[in-house]
C-alpha cells in the first residue's frame, strides 16, 4: 500500500503548538522549534544517512509551496543528486551570476570605503583612490570583477612598470588586495591574478632591478654644525621645526604635528602618541639642552607647536623645504637629517647600534631580539640625543668618538 501523503491540513498547522516533528508525508514535514516557531523541513536517505533540508517557515511558504518543494526533492533524489547540494550550487551559480553585474571599480569602493577607518589619514585613501583612478579603471574599472584576469592586471601596470615603477608596484599590490576582498565577498573565484610570487614575476621585471632605491639627500655629519648656524638665523616658524627635526631626529610629520601637550619641559620629554607615529607605537623623545632651549623661545599661540598660516593648523610639508630652498640647499630634504644622525651616530659615537635605532623609533630587524628588548633605552638615550645637540651648536675641529659613560 502507498504511503500516505498530506496528511496534515491547514487547520491542524495552525492549531499544533507542541514542539516536534509533524509528517505529512513522502518525507515532508511541519517542525516546530522550541520557541514555538513553526517551518517545513524534507527529511531523506542517502548513502544509507539520514539528512534534513530546511525548507522555510510556515508564515513564508505555505502548505501547498512546501509540497511542490518536496515533490521536487524527491525528483532529484530519484536522478540520484543530493537536494541539498543542489541547492548550495544554486545559490553559488546566483551569486556568480550577481557578481557579472558588480565592476572592479565598484569593489574597490567598497574596499576603500570598509578600510578607510583603519587607514592613518585621509591622504591615504585618497592615494589609493588617484592611483586607481589613474591606472587602473581606465582599462578594467567597468569590467566584471569575476572577469579580470592576468592580462588585464599586465596591461594595468606594463605602460608604469619601467616609467613608475614605486608607484606601479603599489598600484599592482593594491589590485591584489581588492581582488582578494572581491574573493571572500563571494565575487569571484580562483588564484588571484595580480599576486607577485610565483605569478607575476615571472611576467614583469622585479622592481628592484627596474629602478634602483633612490635614498632621500642628506647632509653629511661633519658640515651639521655649520649647517645649523646658519639655519639659527633663519626667521620663521619653519626654520624653528627644521631645527627641532634635526635635534630630535624626528620625522617631518611627527615635528609638524607636536602639541604642547605631548611636551613636558620640566621632564625635558616629548610623548609622540601611537597614531601619530609610522610604527603605530608610542614613542618618547628625550629633549637636549638645545631643544629645550628651542621650544621656550617659541611663542605659545594654541596647542600646536609649529603652527601654519591657518590658524590652529600646522605647517606644511613644504613650509619645512621651503627654509632649506632660502638657505640655497635644495640638494637636501629634511628627512635626509634622520640619516646624517645616524652617520654621526655610527662613525663618530660608541652608543650601542639599537639606543641609535631606538632613537630613530626604528623596529629591531631581529624579531627574537625585539621580543626581549621591551624597555626604549630612555637613559642612554638621553645622553646621545645631548651629544648630539653639543655636536651641532659647535664645530669640531676633528672627528672625535664619543665614549658611552
Amino acid at each position: 500500500m502507498a504511503r500516505a501523503i498530506k496528511r496534515l491540513t491547514p487547520l491542524a498547522v495552525s492549531k499544533a503548538s507542541k514542539r516536534g516533528l509533524y509528517p505529512d508525508g513522502a518525507g515532508l514535514y511541519l517542525q516546530i522549534g522550541p520557541t514555538g516557531a513553526k517551518s517545513w523541513i524534507f527529511r531523506f536517505m542517502l548513502n544509507g544517512k539520514a539528512r534534513a533540508m530546511g525548507l522555510g517557515p510556515t508564515h513564508a511558504m505555505n502548505m501547498t509551496e512546501a509540497r511542490g518543494h518536496a515533490a521536487e526533492c524527491r525528483k532529484q533524489l530519484f536522478h540520484g543528486k543530493d537536494p541539498i547540494e543542489v541547492r548550495k550550487a544554486a545559490k553559488l551559480a546566483k551569486r556568480l551570476d550577481d557578481a557579472r553585474a558588480i565592476t572592479f571599480k565598484q569593489c574597490a569602493d567598497q574596499y576603500i570605503e570598509t578600510h578607510r577607518a583603519g587607514w592613518k589619514n585621509a591622504k591615504h585613501a585618497a592615494q589609493w583612490e588617484s592611483t586607481l583612478q589613474s591606472y587602473v579603471h581606465p582599462v578594467i574599472g567597468e569590467l566584471s570583477v569575476a572577469a579580470i584576469d592576468t592580462d588585464l592586471v599586465v596591461k594595468c601596470l606594463s605602460g608604469i612598470w619601467t616609467k613608475k615603477t614605486e608607484t606601479a608596484s603599489r598600484v599592482r599590490g593594491r589590485i591584489e588586495s581588492i581582488l582578494d576582498w572581491a574573493t571572500s565577498s563571494n565575487y569571484r573565484q580562483g588564484e588571484n591574478p595580480a599576486r607577485w610570487r610565483g605569478h607575476l614575476d615571472n611576467l614583469l621585471a622585479p622592481p628592484s632591478r627596474v629602478a634602483k632605491v633612490v635614498h632621500h639627500p642628506a647632509l653629511p655629519y661633519a658640515d651639521t654644525a655649520v649647517f645649523m648656524a646658519g639655519l639659527r638665523k633663519q626667521g620663521g616658524m619653519g626654520a624653528r621645526a627644521v631645527e627641532f627635526a634635526i635635534l630630535t631626529a624626528a620625522r617631518s610629520g611627527e615635528v609638524r604635528g607636536a602639541t604642547w601637550t605631548e611636551i613636558n619641559l620640566e621632564l625635558a620629554l616629548w610623548v609622540i602618541p601611537a597614531g601619530r607615529m609610522k610604527a603605530e607605537k608610542e614613542h618618547r623623545v628625550p629633549l637636549s639642552s638645545g631643544a629645550i632651549a628651542l621650544l621656550r623661545e617659541l611663542p605659545c599661540l594654541g596647542d600646536v607647536v609649529f603652527p601654519g598660516a591657518r590658524e590652529g593648523k600646522p605647517l606644511s610639508d613644504m613650509s619645512l623645504t621651503a627654509v632649506l630652498r632660502r638657505m640655497g640647499r635644495a640638494d637636501i630634504t629634511v628627512h635626509g637629517f634622520r640619516s646624517t644622525f645616524r652617520d654621526w651616530c655610527s662613525e663618530s659615537t660608541n652608543f650601542p647600534r639599537e639606543v641609535c635605532e631606538h632613537a630613530l623609533a626604528h623596529s629591531l630587524p631581529d624579531k627574537v631580539e625585539a621580543a626581549y628588548r621591551r624597555g626604549d633605552l630612555i637613559e642612554k638615550r638621553t645622553m646621545l640625543m645631548q651629544e648630539w645637540s653639543d655636536f651641532c651648536a659647535t664645530t669640531p675641529s676633528a672627528k672625535r668618538v664619543i665614549p658611552v659613560q
